[in-house]
């Protein structure tokens, strides 16, 4: 590796906030949500540090197939359900409990040649207006699919829209509890949210996903800071120049940054081409050799900048965090105006990944 920029993958963290989870949940069981390639974790670099849940729940059926080819034999969720017909025989071959939440997908199960009935789960529409049966439909749908040969045991399924909000499930939960009266089947409910904030949501199956990683389902690490909860991903780089401004110089595209007094500038090897916020302002947080500093200027494919008056000892080759530990996800994220997800699942391929 020439190019100092770096991701690191801590799987202690990883199996420790699973932990966290099962604390918080003890009564259900844990579906860990690895889609999106494990939020750009690297399913295939993670599942392992995950192998005391429950199943795993994803989208990709290629992700799926990797799990099973790895070994993994427990329950595998495929939250979206199949996309077309004929994917109904991998399905098939590999196990795979099936979201159901569209008439054409029941039509597509009914008339599927399968070696075993598949285990469904019946998305319920509970607001969010994505996915699912509206909740006067769902007595019907349920007594159909009851009568499918095709079909194994039946879990309820709903998502929260705002289940970070403290009233974030009240009407959401309402709508289930109308969908669901009479029905005596599993249910699984709760996103990270639900899970550390919402345990009436719990029932059978918790689906966490951003908590896993070490970030908060709020976007707000302090929700989280006494949780238990660890960072996962850390991304480091290194100073590789340093320019002395005078008073009234102006740093990187767009001269969107302006010295008012003689200031050292740190070159870190990073941009956006990296996964960096490319929309992070002046003044987003960074770590230059142990110490809190910011961002200066606009970020630049291949590079940021950074002021360096905190640390006057910083120079060529000086480590830069970029987020990590010290330098939560979040708070870069709430800086750029974004979420945690989206920079975990940013990370460019050409960044270097080690687990440890």
């Amino acid at each position: 590796m020439s190019r100092p920029v770096l991701a690191t993958l801590d799987l202690q963290a990883l199996a420790n906030n699973l932990q966290v989870v099962r604390r918080a949940a003890p009564s259900a069981k844990i579906w860990s949500v690895v889609k999106a390639n494990a939020y750009g974790h690297g399913i295939d670099r993670v599942w392992r540090a995950l192998h005391t849940t429950d199943g795993f729940a994803m989208l990709n059926l290629e992700e799926a197939i990797l799990l099973r080819e790895r070994g993994w034999k427990g329950p595998i969720l495929m939250l979206e359900g199949f996309f077309h017909a004929d994917e109904l025989p991998l399905f098939d071959k590999y196990r795979l409990t099936t979201s159901l939440h569209s008439n054409w997908q029941i039509n597509a199960l009914q008339n599927a040649r399968l070696q075993a009935p598949l285990d469904i789960y019946l998305k319920i529409n509970s607001g969010m207006n994505r996915l699912g049966f509206l909740p006067e439909r769902v007595h019907g749908v349920w007594q159909q699919l009851r009568g499918l040969a095709n079909v194994g045991e039946i879990t309820l399924m709903s998502h929260f829209a705002a289940a970070e909000h403290p009233q974030g499930i009240i009407a959401p939960m309402a709508r289930i509890a109308q969908a669901a009266e009479g029905i005596a089947a599993p249910r699984s409910l709760a996103n990270s949210a639900a899970t550390l904030w919402h345990p009436e949501a719990h029932y059978d199956w918790v689906r966490p996903g951003i908590v896993l990683y070490g970030a908060s389902p709020s976007g707000d690490w302090q929700d989280v800071a006494t949780s238990g909860i660890r960072p996962v991903m850390t991304l480091n780089s290194e100073i590789i120049a340093v320019q002395t401004l005078k008073a009234g110089d102006t740093v990187g595209y767009g001269a969107r940054y302006r010295a008012g007094s003689e200031q050292r500038i740190g070159v870190v090897a990073c941009g956006y081409a990296d996964g960096y916020p490319r929309l992070a302002p002046t003044g987003t947080p960074i770590l230059v050799d142990g110490i809190r500093t910011t961002t200066v200027g606009a970020i630049s494919m291949d590079m940021l900048t950074v002021d360096l008056t905190p640390c006057p000892q910083a120079g060529i080759g000086t480590p830069v965090e970029l987020w990590g530990k010290a330098i939560k996800i979040d708070e870069v994220a709430a800086a750029s105006g974004t979420v945690g997800y989206e920079l975990m699942c940013a990370l460019a391929p050409r960044v270097p990944v080690v687990t440890v």
